[in-house]
């Protein structure tokens, strides 16, 4: 059955299952182990999204080596952070049928295999290649299970662990911008790529802190204890989720009549093993082989079966009308976090403000102040009286409201407070999980997180683009400020329309129902 907002602590009311059971919380849920899962997410951000806020650096040495285009050897450094977020849907299919840990660990030697073949690179057209698209997936395979992990292991304090583990991003654009600049003077930008390659490996020891909890532990987790405004909240939001629920990702019977064909097929093999015995060798390496084929055949089939229901199936996440919302807002919502870095220069420069700049860049106040808003978001998300839902609203109003007016400042004094309001309300991102997790389950937070982090890839990767394509007819950067803050605007009022009409629609119901 569809996992609802009951499976992560709401209460819609219905206590005549659940209500009376008293269950004995299991103590590596938000806590125990559940800290290991963050300090390895925490890692993971430093290593990939870290990286890939520090391509700067490599960028100029690429444009010393090959001679290209500024645009041409841009698009090296943009598919990788595009495909990072682009292959989300098709990681979470991954994710259901190895396992985040053994999807991470796969995508962590995909990431380095990535880094160590661009220091061979010819041409930027290579670069593409191993770069941009084979480290580019494996980044992708590591940080959906790494996002999905800390989703799985929290339930009173998600928002905080989740703002604790994506504070890596920040310290990790600071620690490895200065590590590859010393390796690429130091050693040159080829050696520099190997040995950050070497480096990248570590995402396997990520990958193999992502322990597992048991079907049982992820399910019994049920936390009555939760704060009313959330719970109001939750139910303004239920009907679209109760009504996936009641249609089923995946119809029990079938789903029973699956299981019963697979035991019956693992069943007969064991049994011409355990008849085999007195065969020679050869026949038992080839029962053997058999048997490995099949449990991995029922394996991929049920994988398959539970990351096609989410996408295609009667009860696709699609047919959330919320969700839906959700992605048209992340459709708009990233490109606008990415304008301010690209035309700060540009402002700096037009207003003759580069002096005071140079003391103390702006993107560097945005970058400091991000770190800070994850974490303080992510406590005041999870104080009792608080909802999550609201928080990530104002903080995205906030940073809308910014970008609109940062056009319209003309001192340093101005422009720092607006790139200090940008860099605090953008910690929205670590909030991303949370409210996906609300919208449809922990069960299938892989599959939903992953179109979310594909629809901000789409938007990482046309956005800038967009801008500059703006600047380029106008010639003044503030309509690039402008399109994309209206275009942002389009999409919180979408988050905003939504749950209104499923208020609506149980009104409209029941009042049916009593004229009947």
């Amino acid at each position: 059955m569809y996992t609802s907002r009951e499976d992560i602590g709401y209460d819609f009311g219905d206590d005549s299952k659940d209500g009376s059971k008293t269950v004995q919380p299991n103590p590596n849920v938000d806590g125990g182990w559940a800290w290991m899962i963050v300090l390895s997410s925490f890692l993971v951000h430093i290593l990939i999204m870290g990286s890939q806020m520090a391509l700067g650096i490599l960028n100029m040495e690429w444009l010393e080596e090959f001679n290209q285009s500024r645009g041409l050897t841009a698009w090296v450094s943009s598919l990788s952070m595009g495909i990072t977020l682009i292959v989300g849907p098709f990681i979470g299919l991954f994710i259901s049928m190895c396992g985040c840990r053994r999807t991470a660990i796969i995508g962590g030697i995909l990431n380095a295999l990535g880094w160590i073949l661009s220091a061979y690179a010819s041409n930027v057209h290579y670069l593409f290649i191993t770069f941009g698209v084979t480290a580019g997936v494996g980044s992708g395979m590591v940080y959906l299970p790494a996002v999905v992990m800390v989703g799985q292991y929290f339930q009173k304090r998600r928002a905080l662990a989740q703002g604790l583990s994506t504070t890596g991003t920040g310290f990790g654009a600071f620690l490895m911008t200065a590590l590859l600049k010393y390796l690429c003077v130091e050693f040159g930008w080829r050696n520099a790529m190997f040995i950050q390659g070497a480096i990248s490996l570590n995402l396997c020891v990520c990958g193999a802190l992502m322990r597992p909890l048991s079907p049982k532990e992820v399910v019994n987790e049920k936390y009555v204890v939760r704060n009313n405004s959330e719970v109001n909240h939750a139910k303004a939001l239920s009907h679209s989720t109760e009504t996936i629920k009641s249609n089923g990702v995946l119809n029990e019977e079938q789903e029973k009549k699956e299981e019963a064909t697979n035991e019956e097929v693992l069943d007969s093999v064991q049994r011409i093993e355990s008849g085999g015995k007195s065969r020679s060798g050869k026949n038992m390496y080839g029962l053997c082989i058999l048997k490995t084929v099949s449990q991995l055949t029922v394996t991929v089939r049920k994988g398959f079966g539970i990351w096609y229901s989410s996408y295609f199936g009667a009860a696709s996440l699609f047919t959330n009308r919320v969700f839906v919302a959700f992605i048209v807002w992340a459709l708009f919502a990233y490109s606008s976090f990415v304008i301010p870095f690209i035309h700060l220069p540009e402002i700096v420069k037009q207003y003759n403000l580069s002096s005071q700049n140079n003391i103390f860049p702006l993107t560097s106040i945005i970058a400091i102040v991000h770190i800070f808003g994850k974490v303080i978001l992510g406590i005041i998300s999870d104080l009792p009286c608080i909802s999550t839902w609201n928080v990530f609203l104002m903080a995205n109003f906030t940073l809308v409201a910014c970008i609109l007016i940062l056009p319209l400042m003309q001192t340093y004094i101005s422009l720092a407070v607006i790139c200090a309001l940008i860099g605090f309300s953008s910690g929205y991102f670590s909030l991303m999980p949370v409210v996906t997790e609300d919208l449809v389950g922990t069960k299938h937070l892989a599959n939903a997180y992953g179109i979310i982090i594909c629809a901000n890839g789409i938007s990482a990767l046309l956005g800038p683009p967009f801008a500059g394509w703006i600047y380029d007819i106008t010639q003044k950067y503030d309509f690039s400020f402008y399109i994309c803050g209206l275009l942002y605007m389009v999409g919180i009022i979408f988050l905003l329309i939504q749950p209104c009409i499923q208020k609506k629609q149980p009104r409209e119901k029941s009042t049916e129902e009593a004229q009947v």
